[in-house]
């Protein structure tokens, strides 16, 4: 019985998107093992359990493959149902959590990978365009919070936080390297009161890398997508 419950995941320690799956899994208190894979030489086995994207997170759980950040955090919402769950049972108030998941996965974090990517008026138009979008978060979390402060813990910390915190949980690590400040208390004290709630949040500190190996993750990131786009 136990074998058939065996829950793995192949990932990187420094992926984002990988960080997710384990706080989610942390949060339901699901045992688990990981396998560190390399992706310049990737395993055959991510290559067996991923053959479409060949990418990290796959979650094997009962021997089955499941691939794709947010398709892994739906997953285990679903699968176990003791645990905190991770989207609210309302329809309403889950669709919104859907909605704004969305806004950050496709609107946010590609826009931030550019600024990342990027230099001059390139990177420029990019950090406007970062800005601009925060704007909108911010006014969407006064909707999403009804006036609330959001207080989050080991508990009540749904897809929505878990998803924001892989973008954002680094953000000291990305001012230091781009020279940018996203997360700024004046401009936006909801969201930035939001951040620092998650930051805090216990499951956070225990699987959040130090700060200095972040800040040469994105210094090592920086540089290769430069000179890439350089060659």
């Amino acid at each position: 019985m136990a074998e058939e419950n065996k829950v793995k995941l192949h990932g990187v320690w420094a992926s984002p998107y990988v960080k997710r799956v384990e706080i989610a899994l942390k949060i339901k208190g699901i045992p688990y093992e990981f396998a560190e894979e390399d992706l310049v030489n990737k395993s055959q086995l991510l290559l067996q359990y991923n053959p479409v994207h060949k990418k990290v997170p796959v979650l094997i759980h009962n021997g089955k493959p499941i691939c794709e950040s947010l398709v892994i955090l739906e997953y285990i919402d679903e699968t176990w149902k003791n645990g905190p769950l991770l989207l609210p049972q309302d329809p309403y108030k889950r669709a919104k959590v859907h909605f704004w998941t969305s806004f950050v996965e496709k609107e946010l974090l590609e826009n931030v990978h550019l600024v990342v990517r990027s230099e001059g008026g390139e990177q420029e138009k990019a950090i406007k365009v970062v800005f601009e979008k925060l704007k909108l978060l911010e006014e969407g979390l006064k909707d999403l919070f009804q006036g609330e402060t959001h207080h989050i813990d080991g508990e009540n910390m749904g897809i929505l936080d878990i998803v924001l915190c892989s973008l954002f949980g680094a953000h000291k690590a990305q001012e230091e390297v781009l020279g940018v400040k996203f997360i700024d208390p004046e401009k936006f004290p909801l969201l930035s009161s939001w951040v620092t709630a998650f930051i805090e949040a216990a499951v956070v500190k225990e699987l959040g890398p130090p700060h200095e190996k972040l800040v040469a993750v994105y210094q090592f990131l920086r540089q290769k997508t430069l000179q890439a786009s350089a060659a």
